[in-house]
């Protein structure tokens, strides 16, 4: 039995990475939206997608603790079944994180929260890259280069992403910064 408050009607994911500027499946509602008890971190090294188990790059998953502001996506009932198929094949690829609902305070008109699933990092996985300096981040985010393309495309789309949200991650944009230095131009 969901809490007292909470919105169970539909079907909601929470995005806090790519899935914010390329969800790529179809969506009725899109809203930003707070999460909880949980931060954005660049905390998983990336063997497939943006990078390789040779040339690990690093990619986003929700750690512990904090909060995370991204965007809420409602997806129509008839359209769960195949959504929630693609999502675990983009997201699940080596395990790493787990899948869960929370709650996830939406910024519309009115407020209200909904029951999201979430993607967290699995502490436990391998794959986990804990708390990384900047330097370390920096350096997997340039060598990475995946099947989705490069790391340092996947890290810049996000930021971009968030200003246009307005937020303003300090560890994201440093890299950023540093990713568009004259040595890092295409």
């Amino acid at each position: 039995m969901p809490a007292p408050g909470i919105d169970v009607s539909g079907h909601w994911v929470f995005g806090y990475g790519s899935l914010m500027w390329r969800p790529d499946f179809a969506f009725a509602e899109r809203h930003p939206a707070r999460l909880m008890g949980a931060h954005r971190a660049l905390c998983l090294y990336s063997h497939v997608h943006r990078g390789t188990p040779e040339r690990p790059g690093l990619v986003l998953g929700l750690d512990l603790g904090g909060q995370c502001r991204g965007v809420a996506y409602r997806v129509e009932a008839d359209l769960w079944p195949a959504t929630l198929a693609y999502l675990r094949e983009r997201e699940q690829t080596t395990k790493a994180y787990r899948e869960v609902h929370r709650r996830v305070r939406l910024a519309s008109h009115p407020a209200r929260e909904v029951l999201a699933l979430v993607y967290v990092i699995d502490r436990a996985h391998p794959q986990y890259a804990g708390n990384l300096t900047r330097e370390e981040q920096l350096y997997l985010v340039r060598q990475g280069h995946g099947r989705s393309g490069p790391n340092r495309d996947y890290v810049l789309a996000t930021v971009a992403e968030l200003e246009r949200l307005g937020i303003r991650d300090d560890g994201l944009s440093w890299l950023a910064e540093r990713l568009w230095s004259s040595s890092d131009k295409p």
